[in-house]
């Protein structure tokens, strides 16, 4: 499989913006040949017609986009979701952001053991969680004040077991094996 290959795949799966040295260092490249590899991607996707996605560079970063004419498609999809109710996925993806937050997408993805862009996403257009920039270029997510008012709480630390899950958090992050004596409550 191509570098190129490589390069859509490490954008497809981080579904945010990736700067060119995390770029290099994934694909085992310098990084003057991953902003080539990047230039390359950017005008392969604008040239084929068939495709749904481009490739934007802004800041030394790189995102993979929808192209603007399968707006329609991504308006409808949107509507959609705000007509349903929360996914299992969402819930799930939802809790840990609330407890373990802020936290970044590969830890939740880790975590979930699916990739969460998607439903990160979702939850972010509800207006129920947050991001902000975090250490190397990479979003953290928390709960946002909206979804704490919503739940009827003031902050976070009000959360059943909250404590609990933060010390698991805190073993896990030392390298730690966690107690085995579980918290009582389920997320």
């Amino acid at each position: 499989m191509s570098n190129l290959a490589h390069l859509e795949a490490l954008l497809f799966y981080y579904g945010e913006p990736v700067g060119f040295q995390k770029i290099a260092s994934t694909l085992h490249i310098k990084e003057p040949e991953a902003e080539e590899l990047v230039l390359r991607l950017q005008k392969n996707l604008s040239q084929d017609n068939e495709r749904g996605l481009y490739c934007v560079i802004h800041e030394g970063r790189v995102q993979l986009l929808t192209k603007p004419d399968t707006g329609e498609v991504i308006r409808h999809l949107m509507k959609d979701e705000f007509k349903e109710e929360l996914t299992p996925a969402s819930l799930e993806t939802l809790s840990l952001v609330a407890y373990l937050g802020p936290v970044s997408r590969p830890m939740i993805d880790f975590i979930r053991g699916v990739n969460s862009s998607y439903t990160l996403r979702n939850l972010l257009l509800r207006g129920l969680i947050d991001r902000d920039m975090g250490k190397g270029n990479m979003y953290r997510y928390r709960a946002s004040i909206p979804f704490l008012s919503h739940i009827g709480i003031v902050d976070v630390n009000s959360l059943p077991e909250y404590e609990s899950y933060r010390e698991i958090l805190r073993q896990f992050e030392e390298g730690q094996n966690p107690k085995e004596q579980k918290p009582t409550e389920e997320l």
